[in-house]
């Protein structure tokens, strides 16, 4: 489902925002931004990284994708399954949706588009 889920993520944001994409870290390979062509922000950060980065007890890695929310927003939102505080991010803006299938996909879009319009100024 994670690999499934993460293409179709990427497929989403490429055909709705054009965005720049990078690969930046060689030893990330599978870590991916997406940027502003404008003013090269960055509105999301899908990543693969142990579970037990994130606190969560079981094997092996996750795909995850970081977004920029409403600080005030953020506490709530991290009540959802599979929303949690932010993979190396500033917490109070950031948060981590996993790409599991736990967060369904139209909730992952609507955080996408949240992100994106809270970046682009």
């Amino acid at each position: 489902m994670g690999l499934k889920m993460r293409a179709k993520i990427e497929e989403y944001i490429n055909k709705k925002y054009n965005p720049l994409q990078e690969y930046p870290w060689k030893d990330a390979p599978n870590h991916t931004t997406f940027k502003h062509k404008n003013n090269l922000k960055w509105f999301a950060l899908i990543m693969e990284v142990k579970y037990e980065k994130l606190n969560i007890d079981k094997e092996g890695y996750v795909n995850v994708i970081n977004l920029k929310n409403i600080p005030e927003m953020i506490g709530g939102l991290r009540k959802e399954n599979g929303i949690l505080p932010a993979y190396h991010m500033n917490k109070e803006h950031w948060i981590t949706v996993l790409l599991d299938g736990t967060v369904s996909m139209n909730t992952i879009c609507n955080l996408i588009d949240v992100s994106y319009d809270l970046t682009i100024k």
